[in-house]
């Protein structure tokens, strides 16, 4: 059984940082993707960023480009989110999934994962 377990959220300060982890346990298969969501109050869940491990390839959504980064470490069995320059917009609740890679695999998409954890609290302050 697939089970992922976020933790580092927190509060912090506009242009502050924080870094994410999403442990992962019971994946057997070797092609697979792990990606960041999140939620805000009000709004649907969005793709963050996201790590294949068929060729390492890494996926940002735009607003997040340049300030987050996502990494697999500890032979694939956490994955981090390195948060930099946050503002207020980033305040969600972030959520690892995790996916055995198919052809309708979209990154972004939430239904095409079949993973989650329960999520980790992210709010920062202006």
């Amino acid at each position: 059984e697939v089970q992922l377990v976020e933790s580092g959220g927190g509060s912090v300060q506009a242009g502050g940082s924080l870094t994410l982890s999403c442990a992962i346990s019971g994946i057997t298969f070797d092609r697979y993707a792990i990606a960041w969501f999140r939620q805000a109050p009000g709004k649907e869940r969005e793709g963050v960023s996201a790590f294949a491990s068929v060729d390492g390839s890494t996926y940002y959504t735009n607003a997040v480009r340049g300030r987050f980064t996502i990494s697999s470490e500890n032979a694939g069995k956490t994955v981090l989110l390195r948060m930099t320059s946050l503002k207020p917009d980033d305040t969600a609740v972030y959520f690892c999934a995790a996916v055995r890679l198919r052809e309708t695999w979209y990154y972004p998409l939430a239904y095409t994962y079949d993973y989650w954890g329960h999520g980790t609290q992210v709010t920062v302050s202006s």
